[in-house]
């Protein structure tokens, strides 16, 4: 009934309590503010419950006859006691909501913070819409179970006010009271695990609902060139079905709460003026005493009532907390065993023995063995799923090798702290992604010191400037969402910028130059070509002009190295690298489109 929405894999429950003292621990430092407003519950509580009693004197008096006089004051300090429960009220919920927005934001920081430390694998297998969800929506949740809470510890101490005025008055309708509180009391927890249930599957529909939101509006323009707006619509509305349906059975499960609540608070009522009549009746008991009684129902019966009815809120704020702690609580399958700080690379590589495989068990690379020599520049080519692209993943440590050993200038790469590791590691993907802003601001990414005129410089030593006549306003230009202003070729551009300003000590492209122009090709090279001398360069290309710019040529098949040399050897070799020459790369050379011009050229035999 709650729909067959499963648990992301890195979901995990935690118990009430542990997710208490874990929420105190972001408490603890405005433990002033909760001081001030448990204070201002206190007073509020006080307040609020002398109301019934100078209500029931009020009656006694009249019941007595006694003269106007007599009753005004007691008017007047009713009066007064609602003015200030209302000031103390005010006090309260104004401290509460500065201390929620400081643990809102401080959680939603270290939920940010986590997100962005998980692993690549780890993005692999949860989609990016959900764990939005988990950040934004998530979060806010947990306002309901503060405000929850100052309500309901409110409640609690004008019953426990009351409880023992009434003790004072009548022993026999106090206990008749409190016969009634073990029923209410069951009834509340019998709806807790329902109701926890119900809130966790509500959650996982709105992250659904985001996340499907999220993908649709990413590729919009995929769906509007296949003309697919109506299928996106469909799918979303399927989801929102969904969670309207589980939201619908929610509410009616919660729903449930308050009218057999009521019921019992009815039975409790109706005996209390029964008996209470009948006392007042006989004498035993004052008319202003019976009327506090009846007030008294109220008041002892709501806070568990109030408990119950906020049951939702208060389940759906820790359904939330759990969610957001299981993120920060994630693992990463990238282990470093040790953190030691990375000297200036040289960039000789090593892979010892190295085997991997994905999470879906199947091995990529297995026993694979491999030895770069700083300042070489390899190439690797092969068929899609050969490890071309697994190798620069271990390498940059985005995922975790089950065997072997992996060294970057004799040092184990997993002992060498990450970040100062990844500094003299520059990667260009193979699909560019660019940050809102301008051009300038995006190349000064990787190294947020450098200068104007070292970029500028820089920029034009590409083709002598020349891609950045076609920008509106130059290197200030605005890139827009996704980089979605500029072209694939300009993207790309600005990619390899953004590395080269880096100046790494090891150089990855990741088949970076697969879907340019000729023209844009011929500008990359020439940047290509500069820091090729000056690092150890790594490179997946599917040009023919980037593959015979390198050192040594490597030849992957299934994972494991099949021929390996220049150019020009793995020709005469006439094997698998010949092969995908004249499949892929033949083409490009200038040779082949020498001889194409010649063919067309020539007279056509009956001319």
């Amino acid at each position: 009934m709650f729909g067959n929405l499963s648990a992301d894999k890195y979901d995990r429950k935690y118990k009430d309590s542990e997710l208490l003292v874990r929420l105190w621990q972001y408490f603890k430092p405005r433990r002033k503010e909760l001081l001030g407003a448990i204070a201002m519950v206190t007073a509020g509580s006080i307040a609020f419950s002398q109301i019934p009693i100078f209500m029931s004197r009020v009656l006694e008096s009249i019941n007595n006859g006694d003269p106007l006089s007599a009753v005004l004051p007691m008017m007047t300090a009713i009066f007064g006691f609602a003015i200030a429960d209302y000031v103390f009220f005010w006090l309260r919920r104004r401290l509460i909501g500065r201390v929620v927005a400081e643990v809102i934001g401080t959680l939603r920081e270290d939920a940010f913070r986590a997100a962005i430390n998980r692993d690549l694998s780890f993005y692999d297998e949860n989609k990016t819409g959900k764990i939005v969800s988990r950040i934004t929506s998530d979060t806010q949740e947990l306002n309901s179970i503060i405000v929850i809470t100052g309500d309901i510890v409110g409640q609690f101490l004008e019953f426990l006010i009351l409880f023992f005025v009434l003790l004072s008055i009548n022993l026999e309708l106090t206990l008749l009271l409190m016969l009634m509180l073990p029923g209410i009391v069951a009834v509340s927890i019998g709806f807790r695990a329902l109701a926890r249930r119900a809130t966790r599957q509500g959650s996982r529909a709105m992250a659904a609902v985001n996340d499907n939101i999220q993908e649709s509006v990413t590729g919009i323009s995929v769906a509007k060139n296949f003309r697919r707006e109506a299928m996106i619509y469909d799918e979303f509305t399927n989801v929102n079905n969904q969670s309207y349906r589980i939201n619908l059975w929610r509410g009616f499960v919660l729903a449930m709460v308050f009218p057999a609540l009521n019921a019992l608070g009815g039975i409790a009522f109706a005996a209390l003026t029964y008996f209470g009549a009948g006392a007042a009746l006989l004498g035993t008991i004052d008319v202003g005493a019976w009327y506090l009684f009846i007030q008294g129902v109220d008041r002892f019966f709501w806070p568990f009532i109030n408990l119950s009815g906020y049951w939702s809120q208060l389940q759906a704020g820790l359904s939330a907390t759990e969610r957001v702690f299981a993120l920060v609580d994630a693992e990463n399958t990238v282990i470093q065993t040790a953190h030691q700080p990375t000297p200036p690379i040289q960039g000789a590589i090593d892979f010892d023995h190295v085997t991997f495989a994905y999470r879906t068990g199947e091995k990529i690379l297995n026993d694979f063995s491999l030895n770069i020599k700083p300042g070489e520049s390899v190439a690797f080519v092969g068929h899609t799923g050969a490890g071309k692209s697994t190798i620069i993943k271990l390498i940059t440590r985005f995922y975790e090798f089950q065997e072997g050993t992996i060294r970057v200038d004799g040092h184990d790469i997993r002992g060498l702290d990450l970040h100062s590791f990844r500094r003299q590691l520059g990667l260009v993907p193979q699909q560019p992604f660019l940050f809102r802003g301008t051009v300038m601001e995006n190349i000064r990414y990787a190294r947020p010191e450098a200068t104007d005129e070292e970029i500028t410089e820089l920029a034009t030593t590409i083709g002598d400037g020349e891609w950045m006549d076609n920008l509106p306003n130059g290197l200030y230009s605005e890139v827009g969402e996704r980089g979605g202003r500029l072209s694939m070729g300009q993207r790309q551009l600005v990619s390899l910028l953004r590395v080269l300003v880096q100046q790494p000590s090891i150089f990855i492209l990741d088949e970076a130059t697969a879907s340019i122009d000729p023209f844009t090709e011929a500008q990359i090279q020439e940047a290509l070509d500069l820091i090729l001398q000056r690092s150890t360069s790594i490179l997946i290309a599917h040009r023919l002009s980037t593959v015979r710019s390198a050192d040594r040529i490597i030849v992957l098949d299934h994972g494991a190295i099949i021929e390996q040399g220049n150019h020009d050897s793995l020709i005469e070799q006439n094997g698998h690298y010949a092969e995908l020459y004249n499949t892929y790369f033949r083409h490009q050379s200038l040779e082949y489109i020498e001889g194409a011009k010649q063919e067309l050229s020539e007279p056509v035999a009956g001319d």
